[in-house]
């Protein structure tokens, strides 16, 4: 897949201000694509990725409702009707084991993940072109279960059924619908959910030895964007560098 491979389609990404957001945004707009993104909070970091990259940035809280709305609104307007959606925007709690998780941790992180995601897509499946492209991210807590996890794992379990049923409701109009589950990647959110001294041993359970960076991400969200992905529907794929 070369640059420009996404000329003349457009774009929203959620949460596109700081780690894999900001490198998806980048990777799209190297490609052709005419993005606008999402931020919450981050507007310095909103306002970087915008001047080198030429998105546009649209500030919203992806868990509330009437602000997803205003979301699309606004990126409509920005670079006309919709080709292609990728559900970024996520956030991680130190929740604790389930016996210590306080309530608003679990309607935050449920909020964001799961709620937000699922407000974006109603808005895909009304809003997208025919032939659009949706990508969600999952990420490999749903697939190794791990003490303290218990709220954003389950919260990304159900970004993976939303994918699943979203493909199969939105492929009468051929839009396809996809998932993607990162491993360890070097980004803040890393930085939060697992501790410095954990990053080594991350990188070493690795078949290719390395923690994943958020362009190796890019990279995989551009394909599924792209034209050479329109028979792949339905799927979470695992992006872990072969996690052992």
């Amino acid at each position: 897949m070369g640059m420009g491979s996404l000329s003349g389609k457009t774009a929203l990404v959620t949460g596109g201000s700081r780690g894999i957001g900001r490198s998806i945004v980048e990777r799209l707009t190297a490609e052709g694509a005419q993005v606008a993104f999402g931020y919450r909070q981050a507007a310095d970091a909103a306002h970087e990725v915008a001047a080198a990259t030429g998105a546009r940035p649209i500030q919203a809280d992806i868990g509330v409702a009437s602000d997803v709305a205003g979301l699309f609104d606004l990126a409509e307007q920005f670079v006309g009707r919709l080709d292609i959606l990728v559900n970024n925007a996520a956030v991680w709690l130190p929740g604790g084991r389930i016996e210590e998780a306080s309530e608003a941790t679990y309607e935050t992180v449920m909020a964001v993940n799961a709620k937000g995601t699922f407000l974006a897509l109603q808005h895909a499946a009304i809003r997208l072109a025919d032939e659009g492209r949706v990508i969600n991210m999952s990420s490999i807590g749903t697939q190794r279960p791990a003490p303290g996890n218990a709220i954003y794992a389950a919260s990304k379990a159900a970004v993976e059924q939303f994918t699943a049923i979203a493909a199969l409701e939105l492929g009468v109009r051929r839009i396809t619908v996809n998932c993607v589950a990162p491993g360890a990647t070097d980004t803040a959110m890393l930085e939060q959910s697992l501790p410095q001294k954990l990053h080594a041993r991350a990188a070493r359970n690795t078949v290719l030895g390395r923690l994943g960076t958020g362009d190796d991400i890019a990279g995989i969200i551009a394909f599924l964007a792209g034209p050479d992905a329109g028979w792949i529907t339905g799927q979470t794929i695992s992006a872990t560098g072969g996690l052992l």
